[in-house]
């Protein structure tokens, strides 16, 4: 049984300004309806594979959480790492877990955050792998390459065996003269990041290799434990592990690498120059995402979040929009969108890491005003949920119902709101907000005081175990 392992670590730092530290590029839409993570999972349907195990951080479980449910695929399924170590420990924690269920479980490694256009190709060539898999092979899927990139490592294919290319040697990125070299030969390919092997054979590499690894993952999952649709391990334990990508601690030390050369239009999505490659152009060579006009431009990749963004003349440029930033880069230098990342980051300011819009296991709220001793937000809490049970110091809070019905707990008073209705929450007072009904609850909250953070809550309980 093939178990798809879902990596979803990543920031996507280059594709600010919409992909943030809280909100990183494999939970948004970016190409189609479906987020990439949503979409990484949808295309495997065809290879009736067992349930996926993801990967993930804690500060993006409840993110992950939300996805995964959408889909029909969250089931107890997603291993929290406490640190991030990088793919070599990552994946031994999700081939431990696929053993509990399948002693001859295969993993299907792929990244969350990557666009595959031809996914029959895909599914395709992961079945022509599965055979070498099954047999004790690490097979690594090498992306045609169709220009000279710089921005990606190669493999070299070596000699033809039954199934596949044995495999020669991983290379770093080469600098533009190298890589010319590489396409012309024909015998390298783009490193995908993409692998598919039996977990117990990936394991017993990883113990010849690196057996630091190997044992501090084995240690930590001795007793893994399991919060809501979460798996916990061992934080003090993992977070000795060493940090190590699967490349360097199995793959280029194995003797049983082999690699399947694929051409399914895949893209790492890693900037906005290939996300401008992977969307779809008008006669001028322009992407328009939202609500946008262009007149005179060319070669110009425009997204609008929430607003009417116009260009007049432009060539080769990149605009984001979002509610909070605007991005306007030449295509050429996105690469350097990074450093604008760590500006805002040094200058301790919040839209690296935050969107207006936050999700929250019980909903989302979107930040509308703030100023001095004030903060507006539209908070949307999901039929069913319920916020902790909380206080605060220093802020008073005033909430209007403008949809569903809102059930508020002060102190040892409870009661229902409804629409059109509001409610005062006085500094210190314990409180709760519940949406009892069928339908989403929205309200404006408006809230009053000398200090406003997100770390003046006090909780008393909390159903998402939240500290």
């Amino acid at each position: 049984m093939i178990f798809p392992v879902i990596l979803s670590g990543g920031s996507g730092s280059r594709l600010w300004p919409m992909s943030r530290e809280l909100y990183p590029k494999q939970f948004l839409p970016l190409v189609g309806e479906s987020t990439l993570l949503q979409e990484t999972l949808q295309r495997l349907a065809g290879l009736k594979p067992h349930a996926p195990i993801l990967v993930c951080n804690e500060e993006h479980r409840f993110l992950a959480a939300e996805q995964l449910r959408q889909i029909n695929q969250l089931d107890h399924n997603i291993i929290l790492e406490p640190v991030g170590k990088n793919t070599a420990p990552a994946i031994a924690l999700a081939a431990f877990t696929a053993l509990k269920t399948d002693p001859n479980a295969l993993l299907l490694v792929l990244p969350a955050d990557h666009v595959i256009k031809n996914a029959e190709a895909f599914r395709a060539e992961v079945e022509k792998a599965t055979a070498a898999a099954q047999s004790g092979d690490l097979a690594t899927f090498g992306i045609v390459p169709t220009y000279p990139e710089t921005g990606y490592g190669y493999i070299q294919a070596g000699t033809s065996q039954t199934l596949g290319y044995k495999v020669q040697s991983f290379v770093e990125k080469p600098d533009l003269r190298t890589a010319k070299t590489y396409l012309a030969s024909g015998d390298y390919y783009w490193n995908s990041g993409m692998f598919l092997f039996r977990a117990d054979c990936y394991l017993a590499e990883l113990e010849q290799h690196r057996p630091d690894i190997y044992q501090a993952c084995k240690d930590s999952f001795s007793a893994p434990e399991e919060d809501l649709d979460f798996i916990r391990v061992n934080k003090e334990i993992f977070s000795q592990c060493p940090s190590e990508s699967i490349d360097y601690a199995v793959m280029e030390n194995t003797k049983r690498a082999t690699v399947f050369p694929l051409d399914a239009g895949w893209s790492d999505v890693g900037s906005w120059s290939s996300m401008a490659d992977v969307s779809d152009k008008d006669e001028n060579g322009n992407t328009s995402k939202g609500d946008v006009i262009q007149h005179n431009s060319r070669n110009t990749y425009v997204f609008a979040e929430n607003s009417l963004v116009s260009t007049v003349g432009l060539d080769g440029l990149v605009v984001v929009q979002t509610k909070d930033a605007v991005l306007v880069a030449a295509k050429d230098q996105v690469q350097d969108v990074k450093t604008i990342v760590q500006s805002l980051k040094a200058s301790a300011r919040s839209e690296y890491r935050l969107h207006r819009d936050v999700y929250r296991p019980w909903g989302m709220y979107e930040s509308i005003d703030a100023g001095y001793r004030y903060q507006v937000k539209r908070i949307t809490v999901n039929p069913g949920a319920k916020l902790s049970v909380q206080m605060h110091h220093h802020r008073a809070e005033h909430w209007v119902v403008v949809s569903g019905t809102a059930k508020v707990t002060i102190d040892d008073d409870t009661k229902l709101i409804a629409e059109n209705q509001s409610v005062y929450i006085p500094v210190g007072s314990v409180h709760a907000l519940e949406n009892p009904g069928q339908i989403p609850l929205q309200l404006i909250e408006v809230q009053s005081g000398p200090y406003l953070g997100e770390d003046d809550i006090i909780r008393f309980e909390d159903k998402y175990g939240r500290n």
